[in-house]
């Protein structure tokens, strides 16, 4: 298993999506000061917590997060966590480019992670889990080996493109998801909390007979308030006391363990 953690950069007067009161007009200040909230406030104090808990990350991070918030990526890199490519900035989607724009922004993101972490990422979550219909393609080209943005199993699946197959580890995009979760489907603070646990549950007992992949996926300024933080320290607490039974680990972890199995294990595309 393995938890993902966004840390995102908007660009001021773009819209970043609701800001969960009355509809958002220009220049959309509301969200993006309660999105701002989660990097100056909320992902320390979820950070306070993975260490407490001796939790690794996987860290879906925006290629702005480096300019817009470098002692934030610094924190994580010096856990040792997972950097995963999320995009420039979560200000743009890649279905609404084109397939030069897309490969050229793939191409910056692969550049600045380089420079930043001494490697390129091997992961990808699109912005907005956007794909277009050349994104896989385009992955394989600039070197990714797995993908998150399609959530169609609870095992890794070679996706095939037409440039080779992609590895894509499942990632809760709707279900174990706080932003969908607590704002569009609106589950309670409490009943996602139980969510976690109540899922996290029935996935160890699958497990038993064949293995599985459970994610959890946060956001800052979701779950980094601090009503919600007491509610997912008590699922985490819940998860943490099963570790004997479970591989806590990165989703990069996983793909590269699901990759070095010997060849017919997995079903080619």
């Amino acid at each position: 298993m393995y938890f993902a953690i966004n840390i995102e950069a908007f660009e001021f007067g773009r819209n970043p999506g609701p800001d969960f009161t009355t509809m958002p007009t220009a220049p959309f200040h509301r969200g993006y000061a309660y999105r701002d909230y989660g990097n100056r406030v909320g992902a320390w104090r979820l950070l306070d917590m993975f260490d407490e808990l001796n939790i690794p990350l996987s860290v879906l991070t925006n290629a702005a997060v480096y300019d817009a918030y470098p002692e934030l990526v610094a924190a994580f890199r010096n856990r040792g966590d997972e950097f995963v490519g999320h995009g420039r900035t979560n200000s743009e989607r890649q279905v609404d480019m084109t397939e030069d724009q897309e490969r050229e922004m793939l191409r910056e993101v692969c550049a600045r992670f380089e420079h930043e972490e001494g490697s390129a990422p091997k992961g990808w979550l699109g912005p907005f889990i956007s794909q277009s219909a050349k994104t896989p393609e385009l992955l394989v080209e600039n070197g990714f080996r797995y993908m998150l943005d399609w959530f169609f199993d609870e095992q890794p699946q070679l996706f095939r493109t037409d440039n080779g197959p992609i590895l894509s580890v499942p990632y809760p995009s709707m279900e174990l998801n706080d932003l969908p979760a607590i704002f569009n489907r609106k589950v309670s603070d409490e009943e996602f909390a139980s969510l976690l646990i109540d899922a996290f549950d029935q996935q160890l007992e699958d497990s038993r007979k064949y293995p599985l992949v459970y994610c959890i996926a946060l956001h800052t300024f979701v779950m980094g308030q601090p009503h919600r933080a007491r509610r997912l320290r008590h699922a985490l607490e819940h998860i943490v006391r099963q570790r004997g039974d479970i591989w806590l680990t990165t989703a990069g972890e996983i793909a590269k363990y699901t990759l070095s199995l010997p060849k017919g294990v997995l079903i080619e595309p």
